[in-house]
């Protein structure tokens, strides 16, 4: 296993800047997930990390020592691709034992180590066949084996479920971490979907064009966004934003003009800011802020029901319902907002930790 430390790195094509002066350390043993949006740099900061990249400006450190320099080949890591990668004219066994033999390693360890690899990703019984005989779960499994068996101290996976179905992206999911919490070792995986985050990482980064957003756990990042941006790429369905007026004074609002909602009348030194709130949030029925609004569309989910609601100032709020809610297109509904569930952004999309329910 290994730490990583990343200093001021940045990876520039010409006078086209993808990565900008990016600090990041990243644990010994952690799970590290880089989400953001396609084009954000997430894959190309991976490949500079795996030494496929030249680093612009910057340090790469790996247990302390600066690899910038150093080859891939001779970084001790191992990195699973989208694609799979496998050999056709291969059996599983020998794709799994074909870079060990090339580093002439001893007979026995090769086979203990595919044997070891096998038995954790239970493919044991596809061993002897070719990568044609194989499901696409299958075929990223042993591409993960492929990583495995090298033992390094770094494993890297560039988006590695994107093409398998949504059924075994889930069950992939879930056998990604078990294998971590078996192995323990350092892990850094790229995803744009935020669900594979949410669920895989002991922390997330978001990235947006080339720069860190926040960095945290998945709980930091649904309950205390540092800003718009991270409030609406992380969760699913995705967060509910409302433009208000406030009246901002020593940190602490004053007055909320909350459109359809209600005005909270107060001293009138008025900014521009968005109010979110989480659908599961939403209250049915009165809140501390209630309006009016009129359902325009219900998506049943088995055991929820996503309601969709239009109001009044041409906003739509959606709220969670109970999978049995008898919610009907065009019927009018009360919703509320409670001040505690609300997440305050300025005009510039930063937080501001203010207490809103002071201002009631």
């Amino acid at each position: 296993m290994a730490g990583l430390s990343i200093r001021n790195l940045a990876k520039r094509y010409g006078a086209v800047s993808v990565i900008e002066g990016l600090d990041l350390d990243i644990h010994d043993g952690e799970f590290l997930v880089l989400v953001g949006p396609s084009g954000c740099g997430k894959s190309t900061l991976l490949r500079m990390i795996a030494g496929l990249e030249e680093i612009s400006d910057g340090t790469l450190s790996i247990d302390g020592q600066i690899v910038n320099d150093v080859p891939a080949a001779r970084r001790d890591l191992s990195m699973v691709f989208q694609s799979y990668a496998l050999y056709p004219h291969m059996t599983v066994r020998k794709n799994l034992a074909f870079g060990l033999q090339n580093l002439k390693m001893p007979r026995a360890e090769v086979q203990r180590r595919v044997d070891d690899a096998a038995r954790a990703l239970q493919i044991e019984p596809l061993l002897d066949r070719k990568p044609r005989q194989l499901s696409g779960g299958q075929k990223q499994r042993v591409a993960i084996g492929r990583a495995i068996v090298r033992e390094p101290k770094l494993f890297l996976f560039d988006e590695p479920l994107s093409n398998l179905d949504a059924e075994l992206r889930v069950q992939m999911r879930v056998e990604l971490a078990a294998l971590y919490n078996r192995l323990k070792a350092t892990m850094i995986y790229v995803t744009h979907d935020q669900v594979e985050a949410m669920t895989l990482a002991s922390r997330i980064v978001v990235l947006r064009g080339g720069k860190i957003e926040q960095v945290g756990t998945p709980h930091e990042l649904y309950t205390r966004p540092a800003n718009l941006f991270v409030a609406g790429f992380i969760g699913s369905p995705k967060i509910n934003m409302l433009p208000v007026n406030l009246d901002l004074a020593a940190g602490r609002i004053h007055s909320a003009d909350f459109g359809a909602f209600r005005t909270i009348a107060l001293p009138d030194k008025g900014s521009t800011a968005t109010i979110c709130v989480r659908p599961e949030a939403v209250k049915l029925g009165a809140g501390d802020v209630s309006a009016q609004g009129k359902v325009r569309l219900v998506e049943y989910l088995g055991s929820e029901s996503l309601v969709y609601v239009d109001l009044p100032s041409g906003e739509t709020l959606l709220f969670h319902g109970a999978g049995l809610d008898s919610h009907k297109p065009g019927e009018d509904v009360t919703v509320g907002l409670n001040f505690a569930d609300m997440h305050v952004f300025d005009c510039d999309g930063q937080r501001v930790d203010a207490a809103l329910e002071q201002a009631a």
